[in-house]
């Protein structure tokens, strides 16, 4: 199929929305009265909470994974064989499985068009139980990077899909919320990886049941997927009508058997073009869609931007490394002080849980930032001031003054409170964004932009602190946080209360910042029309 004849398909699925969306003579890519009936979502039922449930184990194995290697640096000394690991060895080790997340996390969209989003995430289970059993009976250092990047493919595949599953089997009003709850179990996997560590600490070889531990909630989700729906997206996409049905019955437990055929005949038109599309082009057409397609183009330069921006702040070099970090500048018990880091992002992502889809993205993202950029310029200083008998590095067993480490401890606090109330959330909220042809291509890529961050931050963190100083270091993150930033003010649209099908119209004239707030109001109104009716109705 030709690139025309593909754009000829996107039209055609453009004026399908319009006349989905047209609202008595309002315009077009506006909000469909029929679809804001279709949304009863009075009642979140116990099989939502369930099936979330199980999906963010994946992000309690992706923050597991991330805390864990923390403490692993600092005790695993001579039993990989030297002595003690050098810093080449510790990003060796730490960029192996942000490597093996790269490439995960780009095989997982097209894998999941494909084969269904549910069994992907089995896969990914399956491939994190062998890398985690590989680390603990590991011997030399290269068997250790080899399993961590088995690891880290098995975490890349999850990170892309499980806030995507989530998506497309949440209702609306609650998406955001849905998935800012596997966030929640990535702060708190790095709690309890940060408690093993400390618990651990003090044991021969038990950095090896630090690593060997993340087998558990791996077979635990694998077992729960077998008792877990398909997205009835992807089933109505198989043309799996009566499963889909049955989907969305279980969702909508309150809701009527006519609301529940509206729910379906709602979503089976918004997706009908999709399907066409997907199913009349190849991979490598859609593929190059995201780019030549101005739509696709939009939402892959927010997805992207957003998930740079979460990794290129540094805050998971802190994770990776806070322990060493702790101990250079004279922590007595440096996991424990890493643990108060994991400890105040698990509490923050709590209060992004609450507010998300009342707040907003776009809102919490805006007053968010700043004060990461405040975190990190105020640690900038303090190293600056703490390191100048030094030379301006931070070297072994030289001695700091404690009210500069303490500054630098509160510093890393305000940068991480920051970080969880915003942006280690509105990213992965990333499959909103793309239109049910493209979601699988979009959140891989948007997801590799993240590794692929990642992997550049954590394997030049220790060089970066050694060339131009951890003063510089930090200052130079934070110069990476205000340009994040200021893309946030400019390019970042509100779609909190928008559905999934309705978010593609906002970026057919620009980024959607003004459209997606008229369109918001504009389901606000209706909904109160709609409660006023059926008040009159009951009365």
């Amino acid at each position: 199929m030709t690139q025309s004849s593909f754009d000829e398909k996107r039209q055609a699925k453009d004026h399908t929305q319009d006349e989905l969306y047209e609202v008595r003579g309002n315009a077009a890519g506006g909000v469909s009265q029929y679809a804001v009936v279709a949304e009863v979502e009075k009642h979140t039922t116990w099989f939502v909470w369930l099936l979330v449930a199980c999906c963010t184990i994946s992000g309690l194995l992706f923050g597991y994974d991330t805390g864990v290697i923390s403490g692993t640096l600092v005790t695993i000394n001579g039993d990989l064989g030297p002595a003690q690991l050098s810093d080449g060895q510790k990003e060796f080790i730490t960029s192996a499985t942000t490597l093996g997340a790269l490439l995960g996390g780009l095989a997982a969209g097209a894998m999941s068009d494909w084969t269904g989003r549910r069994p992907v995430l089995g896969i990914a289970d399956i491939i994190f139980i062998g890398g985690a059993l590989g680390q603990a009976v590991c011997h030399t250092v290269w068997s250790m990077i080899g399993c961590r990047f088995l690891i880290g493919v098995g975490v890349g595949l999850a990170s892309c899909i499980a806030p995507l599953y989530i998506q497309e089997l949440s209702p609306t009003r609650l998406r955001g919320r849905m998935v800012v709850l596997n966030v929640v179990m990535i702060t708190f996997g790095q709690v309890v990886a940060y408690g093993i560590d400390a618990g651990f600490a003090n044991v021969s070889g038990g950095w090896r049941w630090m690593v060997g531990l993340g087998t558990v909630p791996a077979g635990i989700q694998l077992i729960c997927l077998a008792f877990l729906p398909e997205s009835p997206r992807i089933l109505i996409r198989k043309g799996n009508i009566e499963a889909a049905h049955k989907v969305l019955e279980r969702v909508y437990t309150q809701a009527t058997a006519e609301q529940i055929d509206l729910q379906l005949q709602v979503l089976r038109a918004s997706v009908q073009q999709s399907i066409d599309i997907a199913n009349s082009t190849t991979f490598f057409e859609r593929f190059k869609s995201m780019i030549t397609v101005p739509v696709n183009r939009r939402a892959l330069i927010i997805g992207c931007g957003m998930q740079a921006f979460q990794q290129l702040c540094g805050f998971n070099t802190l994770m990776y490394y806070s322990a060493s970090l702790f101990q250079e500048i004279g922590f007595d018990q440096p996991t424990a002080v890493g643990l108060i880091i994991s400890g105040t992002n698990f509490i923050f992502t709590l209060f992004a849980l609450k507010y998300i889809d009342i707040v907003g993205r776009r809102r919490i993202m805006v007053f968010s930032a700043p004060g990461m950029v405040f975190g990190l310029t105020l640690a900038s200083i303090a190293f600056y001031y703490m390191t100048l008998h030094t030379g301006g590095d931070l070297v072994n067993d030289a001695s700091y003054s404690r009210s500069w480490s303490a500054i630098v401890l509160l510093s890393m606090i305000i940068f991480v409170a920051s970080y969880a109330t915003g942006l280690g959330n509105v990213p992965w909220q990333q499959g909103e964004l793309f239109g049910l042809e493209v979601r699988g291509i979009g959140t891989s890529l948007s997801t590799a932009t993240n590794w692929a961050s990642n992997l550049l931050i954590g394997s030049t963190y220790l060089s970066l602190m050694s060339k131009i100083t951890p003063a510089g270091a930090f200052g130079f993150y934070a110069g990476l946080c205000l340009l994040g930033w200021l893309f946030c003010l400019f390019c970042f649209p509100e779609v909190a209360g928008l559905s999934l099908e309705e978010v593609q119209s906002i970026f057919r004239d620009g980024f959607g910042i003004r459209e997606s707030q008229r369109m918001r109001d504009q389901k606000r109104e209706m909904r109160m029309q709609q409660d006023i009716k059926a008040g009159r109705g009951d009365a």
